[in-house]
């Protein structure tokens, strides 16, 4: 449940940020994509569609996404992608194939790099 919330906060993060953050909307650029996130069993999926510099995402797997991040169970998924170290437990999870990673390898390091502008903003005091 926990990871299912995740992707959903995800999703919602990088559908905001598409709207609203000019740095964000310039790495969508020329981008016209799906992927998603989702365990090995297909228990838990969720897919984020790319298109016209707005993100949105959707419950569910698609027929063919563009990549395709698959992790061994829902807490494990859960666990990586709440790590303080994230690059590290991704890599991690990928040698000790927790981790399955199908389709464009290069789109999946642009995908790291937007995760970047989804910190919270701190309040101003």
């Amino acid at each position: 449940m926990k990871f299912r919330f995740l992707l959903w906060m995800l999703g919602l993060l990088m559908t905001r940020a598409s709207r609203n953050n000019p740095a964000f909307q310039q790495q969508l650029a020329g981008k016209d994509l799906t992927f998603q996130l989702q365990t090995c069993d297909g228990k838990v999926a969720r897919h984020f569609v790319v298109k016209d510099q707005r993100v949105s995402s959707r419950s569910g797997a698609v027929a063919a996404p563009a990549f395709a991040i698959s992790f061994k169970d829902a807490t494990y998924g859960f666990a990586t992608m709440q790590a303080k170290n994230k690059q590290l437990a991704f890599m991690q999870g990928i040698q000790d194939k927790n981790i399955q990673v199908t389709g464009n390898t290069g789109l999946v390091m642009w995908f790291q790099g937007l995760t970047k502008y989804l910190k919270p903003r701190k309040k101003k005091v």
